[in-house]
């Protein structure tokens, strides 16, 4: 009986180390001589004594369990918020599961609603174009390949595998260029603008000057075309020229300190609301409740110049039937968000991407400066302006940073 209850402790002694073994987060193996036994716990939690011939005493990790991929990402996000470059994950159906705050900022996006969304929801670009999702299709990193969508950068994806050799995780890290490519469009005009000023504004100056001079000196129906003609053809080009060296203006002299329901209801809408009586559109403001008390920095009437640029590009865009255009406002992070959009025939997908090019226009009277113009005076404010559209409409998007404290010089 005796002998029996010592087997009975002993099993259940041997049961309490087997369950504390198989507890343990991580596979091993432990090989002891003086015993002439081995102990491997395998990644399977299963439990196992086996004859071995070890010339010491070991114990080795051969594997640890593997850690939820959610987890690392949350501790991964703090640290992958300080790089300056876009770091995005996604799983093996597309979806993102990470999304870095220069991604997130860069391109306009709340990142917490895009994480479980597909990644196409984030870049918005077809599904052929995103390189992350052909490593996810070809199994294939990329390694410093150029983008020239709309995104201009360098581009390389990683992908992850669990033990099965399944996908678990493509990750994409992108170097955003597109400031360095606008600096180089904004060089080159810049460039251009000093020559137009240098070659042209001064004979053009001359010529206004001696034809106002003989304007009394000529036969009547000959001053008239200097009047209806010559002379504003001529202040025309001159205005060309004024509107092309905006865009090259390295900065702005005029600040103060603008309310965002006091610009657009008040100083804004009284102007448009005007013109579009007359000429049957509906323009509706809409002001969200948590923007409309925010500030900004800008020139009243430079800003009024950039929406007068947009309602008047609409008005050239309108259908038959009414012509509806809407204004709105939201607080988003930092920044206040505007858009402004309305229903007309839109713009050509070719010609989307050229319309803040100098000189860039469909119209037989157009300039080609008035996007260029605005887009410029909106950056000189540290903001951002970019459009969509479609033949239902079009939609431009305006980032302008919420104002806290003085005035800056």
């Amino acid at each position: 009986m005796e002998n029996n209850q010592k087997m009975k402790e002993m099993e259940e002694e041997l049961s309490f180390y087997k369950r504390l073994v198989s507890t343990l987060p991580f596979s091993f193996t432990y090989s002891d001589p003086e015993f002439d036994r081995k102990l491997c716990k395998n990644d399977n939690g299963q439990v196992y004594v086996k004859r071995s011939t070890p010339n010491r005493r070991e114990f080795k990790i051969t594997s640890a369990n593997r850690i939820p991929f959610e987890e690392i990402e949350v501790l991964l996000n703090e640290i992958l918020d300080v790089v300056p470059h876009h770091i995005v994950f996604i799983n093996s159906k597309g979806i993102v599961t990470l999304c870095n705050e220069q991604a997130a900022i860069d391109l306009h996006v709340d990142r917490e609603s895009v994480i479980g969304k597909h990644l196409r929801e984030l870049l918005q670009i077809p599904d052929k174009q995103i390189k992350m999702l052909e490593t996810l299709q070809t199994g294939k990193p990329i390694v410093n390949q150029e983008i020239l969508d709309k995104n201009y950068g360098i581009i390389n994806t990683r992908l992850i595998k669990n033990s099965e050799g399944k996908i678990e995780r493509v990750v994409g890290v992108f170097r955003f260029l597109n400031h360095i490519k606008e600096a180089e469009k904004q060089t080159l005009a810049s460039r251009i603008a000093a020559g137009i000023a240098h070659e042209i504004r001064n004979p053009l100056t001359t010529v206004r000057g001696y034809l106002q001079l003989l304007e009394g000196r000529v036969e009547k129906e000959t001053a008239e075309v200097f009047l209806s003609l010559l002379i504003p053809e001529i202040d025309r080009a001159n205005k060309i020229i004024t509107d092309f060296l905006r865009i090259s203006k390295p900065g702005v002299e005029r600040r103060e300190v603008l309310e965002v329901k006091d610009f657009f209801i008040d100083y804004l809408g009284h102007f448009l609301n005007s013109d579009a009586l007359l000429n049957n559109v509906n323009i509706t403001f809409n002001i969200s409740d948590d923007s409309a008390n925010c500030f900004f920095i800008g020139d009243r009437e430079e800003l009024f110049q950039v929406f007068s640029n947009l309602y008047q590009n609409s008005m050239q865009a309108k259908k038959s039937s009414l012509m509806e255009i809407t204004i709105s406002t939201e607080l988003i992070g930092s920044n206040i968000f505007i858009q402004f959009i309305d229903n007309g025939i839109g713009i050509a997908p070719n010609l989307i991407q050229h319309v803040f090019d100098p000189f860039f226009t469909t119209k037989d009277e157009g300039t080609g400066l008035g996007l260029s113009v605005s887009k410029k005076i909106i950056e000189n404010y540290h903001g951002t302006m970019n459009v969509k559209s479609s033949p239902l409409g079009t939609h431009f998007l305006i980032y302008l940073p919420v104002h806290k404290g003085e005035i800056p010089l």
